[in-house]
Order: C-alpha cells, then structure tokens, then sequence
C-alpha cells in the first residue's frame, strides 16, 4: 500500500477504549506513513487535542467515561478537525447521529485496513479542498434578494444573516450553485464532494441536501433553490435566467 506524499507525517488522533483496536489503527496508517497519537477515554482525547493539534480525529462512539457523541460535541464547540466516527456493524442511527454532529465520516467495525486508510486519505483531502472545488466562483452572487454567496469570503447570507455552514454542507453548495440550472446526478455530487470512494453512499447526498435546505429554504419540504428531479438527482436553481419565487 503506497502512501500519498502529501500526507506522509500527518498526525491522526485514534480514540478508542480497546487497546486492541487503537493498535490495530495505529500500527496500519503508521504504515501508510502518518503519525498516530492514542487516546483511551473521551476526557483524554479533548487534552490531545488541545496539546498535539491532530490533522485528523478517529473516535469511537462507546467509551465508558465520555461517549463519542459527547467528544464530538465538544470538538464542534471550537474547532473544525475532520473526525471520523467509529461505529459498530448495523448501528445506523448512530452513523446519521454522527454526521448531525458535525463528523465528517464514519467508518463501521469490523474493517479493513485498507477501508481505513482510503478513509482517512479521502477526508483529509476534502478538508484541503475546503470549499474551493477548483475555485472558479468569485465575487458576490446575488440568488435573489434573500440568498447571497461569497465564496471568495466563504460567506453564505440569507435575509441579511450570516448563515453558518458545516465543511461539507458548504462544499455540496458550491458544487450546486457551480453547476446551477444543470440536474446533477447522486453519483456526481458523491465524487465531487465526497470523492470516488463514496460513490456507494448515497444517504450521504440525501441527509446533506436535507441540512442544507433546513439553512437556506423558508419551506424545506417546498424548496426553491435546492430542487429535486425525481430518480436522477438536484438542480441549484439557475439564478441567472430565472429568479427563485419570493420568500
């Protein structure tokens, strides 16, 4: 398994309360060339956060002092490392409680050593991407007179407020609005956003789509920017032909 350059001496954060498995972990993307500091309980994991300064956090969700969650929350309070959740085999609503959190993947035991370290390669490149996605969007977009972007600031505005937008909920915008008035299938936002290695998720695109127009739509159910195209994908409304309805 041959290491990206890029990310040779990255410091990854394992949290977990099997010794077995943080040296599972450990001894695998040491191998792939990252450097692995382990934590055992939830409280010990927040002072090597705070004291390592992590490119990238694995955190189990059942830890017998703090949960998961709890770090997590914690975590999202003040900062913005890429975490990755670890959850047990067939637990889906603690995968779906992670990503509301703020995880910006799971990763569900058992695994492979190779599903870990395409895991951990795929989030730190997202968290790289920010929300540039090749950068071509500039200056202010004026939606309407509701919706306003900036990604050169990486501002998202809606009646005069600032909205604040998770990592991957603002890539998935850009990656709309980059595409807006064209229908973009599951598939693609999957690739772009995620990246190839996800493009067997496609709950990821449908639980985003819905946070994303919990932020941005008056009616979620009924939305105006963000619509669907049943059995194929989304489409950003194509703000430069036609203008979304009033809000």
């Amino acid at each position: 398994m041959m290491a990206e350059t890029s990310f040779r001496n990255r410091r990854i954060l394992v949290v977990d309360d099997e010794e077995r498995m943080v040296r599972f972990i450990r001894l695998n993307l040491e191998h792939d060339g990252f450097q692995v500091i382990e934590a055992f309980r939830g409280a010990q994991a927040l002072d090597k956060l705070r004291s390592a300064l992590p490119d990238l956090i694995i955190l189990d969700v059942m830890m017998p002092d703090i949960d998961g969650f709890e770090v997590l929350r914690n975590i999202r309070e003040n900062n913005s490392t890429p975490v990755i959740m670890l959850t047990a085999k067939g637990e889906e609503d603690d995968r779906v409680h992670g990503l509301e959190l703020g995880a910006d993947d799971y990763i569900t035991k058992p695994f492979s050593p190779r599903e870990l370290v395409s895991r951990v390669r795929a989030v730190l490149r997202r968290a790289e991407m920010g929300g540039g996605g090749g950068g071509s969007m500039h200056g202010l977009i004026e939606v309407d007179d509701h919706l306003k972007l900036d990604f050169d600031r990486h501002e998202i505005w809606l009646n005069g407020k600032l909205v604040n937008l998770r990592p991957t909920e603002y890539r998935m915008l850009y990656y709309l609005v980059q595409n807006a008035g064209w229908v973009v299938s599951h598939d693609q936002i999957l690739v772009n956003v995620w990246g190839y290695e996800y493009r067997d998720q496609p709950h990821y695109v449908r639980l985003y789509i819905n946070y994303l127009r919990e932020k941005l739509e008056k009616d979620p159910a009924n939305p105006q920017y963000i619509l669907t195209e049943r059995g194929v994908g989304y489409r950003f409304v194509d703000f430069r032909r036609e203008k979304p309805s009033s809000l």
